[in-house]
């Protein structure tokens, strides 16, 4: 049998098991070299095996390849591709869906296959090695184990199958050339590990109480949050529920989240990001960072971890696409430079209401905040506001904050928020909970304060809030793909006037292009080259 060409298995299993990951549980580095000979033997193998396998997830962000956030910001209708004016187009091929305006980005998203194959891999040679070890009798470890490794598996599957659709399964520690499969066998892996994790990881395994020696971990409530997103996503998608979950079980899982206790709204929603919340102080060139609500906070249902330990010696730990966030070259403290790719849609910053206060929390407004001296001359798609939820944040000398090598590109160490628990209350809502006005109501009394005004929950007026609470946050284009296909294509067709290079441009999305790709992403070429072939690319790619 042909053996795999497009999955790199050449891992060293020291890096596969103990790569230095982020805060808490995840910073630990190997003493000496394993072999797997002499591995897999005890719980405590077994437990490190599982941090490597976190390690996995973790780069797919820290790697640097073309992230799943990124990719999911730029092909939504809130945000346009941006970046340098000199830089390539891979970004607008993204955002437009149309090859053409890169034709030389034929492997756009490699790094990311391999990156996201390599942490599958990572979790099949742990499942795989599982019953060989000796748990001496300690079946709660060897569950829990099993229950986050299969978590794990999940979202890395989950975050591949929306990406590309037409992927291959992997379910074992194999190089053999696999061809895609059918989606829904992908989804069926997805929600029978999710399953797994919310009925093998114990409710206190890991309590919010603990959040600074465990967050990031996998709980069962993560699992049976993240199960409800698989679930609206594919029967919004492909108009079917044939995937082992059904809508009654979503639902119950999240009002399992709800009834927990472990979870609450933050009590101002600009505190839960730092750009928003980080006040600075020219005097002594500092940065208030009091009002942030932190890493693991009350509403964190489940992080991407990421510390600031990240170098050019082989150390990757941090959060690499924030930095595509900053505004191009121009440090405002709390902002930091970056990138300036991203940038937002005058048309999203609009139907912002005045009164919602996530508004100014999650835009940057560069006229409206006098920010002075931004050089036009180097941004593309120009619009006048920015990403500020996951900006990076500099001092008022313009230097970054976040402390390691000081190094922008390296140093950044937000946690990216995977699940928060207003989407659990959003989601709930959604799927016909009989609390549905109450949860609808909790998350928009926070937007809005004093001057909130009911709305009757609905579908439609839940999408939209969703649109506003969760902006910015790599959620919205999958919100907007499960609407179906056409109402999809209405939503993100646009033609807006933007600036590049300073001078007059435009940026225009049809349907025709989005309609041909459905809404996927091209499969790398030197994947399909290495599989001999076996792998296809996806329709509208070509």
């Amino acid at each position: 049998m042909k053996k795999i060409g497009y999955i790199s298995y050449s891992i060293l299993l020291g890096s596969l098991l103990l790569g230095s990951c982020s805060s808490s549980f995840l910073d630990v580095e190997p003493m000496t070299s394993v072999l797997e000979s002499n591995f897999y033997k005890t719980v405590a193998d077994a437990e490190m095996a599982l941090v490597g396998c976190y390690d996995g997830y973790q780069r797919t962000t820290s790697n640097a390849s073309q992230a799943f956030y990124i990719t999911s910001e730029v092909a939504s209708d809130n945000c346009f591709g941006g970046t340098g004016t000199t830089d390539g187009r891979g970004f607008q091929a993204i955002d437009r869906f149309d090859i053409g305006q890169s034709q030389s980005d034929n492997n756009i998203f490699d790094g990311t296959w391999s990156d996201y194959y390599s942490g599958i891999f990572r979790c099949n040679t742990l499942l795989a090695k599982l019953d060989g070890t000796d748990f001496s009798g300690n079946t709660t470890a060897r569950a829990r184990i099993e229950g986050e490794t299969r978590f794990l598996r999940a979202v890395l599957y989950f975050d591949l199958v929306r990406l590309f659709e037409n992927i291959p399964l992997l379910t074992s520690p194999t190089s053999d050339n696999i061809a895609q499969s059918d989606p829904k066998e992908v989804y069926k892996l997805i929600v029978s590990d999710l399953k797994f994790a919310t009925s093998s990881i114990p409710a206190d395994a890991y309590p919010k109480s603990a959040a600074a020696s465990n967050d990031g971990r996998a709980t069962p409530f993560a699992a049976k949050a993240l199960l409800a997103r698989v679930y609206l996503f594919y029967s919004g998608y492909y108009a079917a529920e044939d995937i082992g979950v059904s809508k009654a079980e979503a639902l119950a899982g999240l009002e399992d989240v709800i009834k927990s206790g472990q979870f609450a709204l933050v009590a101002d929603f600009k505190n839960l990001w730092p750009a928003s919340s980080y006040l600075p102080n020219a005097a002594d060139n500092t940065l208030d960072i009091s009002k942030y609500a932190g890493k693991g906070n009350s509403e964190v249902v489940f992080a991407q971890k990421f510390n600031n330990t990240s170098d050019y010696e082989g150390h990757i730990d941090g959060n690499r696409w924030v930095v595509f966030l900053g505004l191009r070259g121009k440090s405002w403290s709390p902002y930091g430079q970056g990138w300036g790719a991203c940038t937002v849609s005058k048309n999203f910053f609009n139907a912002f209401d005045n009164n919602d206060t996530r508004k100014t929390a999650s835009i940057i407004d560069i006229d409206g905040e006098k920010i002075p001296d931004f050089n036009l001359k180097d941004q593309r798609e120009y619009t006048g506001y920015a990403i500020k939820k996951y900006a990076p944040t500099a001092l008022p000398d313009g230097t970054t904050n976040t402390g390691g090598d000081k190094d922008m590109q390296l140093s950044q160490d937000q946690d990216y928020f995977v699940i928060r628990y207003a989407d659990v209350l959003l989601m709930a809502a959604e799927l016909g909970s009989p609390n549905a006005q109450q949860y609808f109501d909790q998350v928009r009394k926070r937007a809005y304060k004093t001057n909130f005004v009911a709305l009757p929950v609905s579908k439609s007026n839940i999408l939209k809030e969703r649109n506003f609470e969760f902006a910015f946050e790599g959620i919205r284009y999958w919100d907007v793909l499960r609407q179906g296909i056409n109402n999809a294509a209405a939503i993100l067709e646009t033609s807006e006037d933007v600036l590049s290079g300073s001078a007059p441009d435009k940026v225009v999305i049809t349907k025709g292009k989005f309609l041909a790709t459905r809404g996927f992403m091209q499969i790398p070429n030197k994947q399909i080259t290495l599989s001999n072939g076996v792998l296809k690319q996806n329709a509208g790619w070509n």
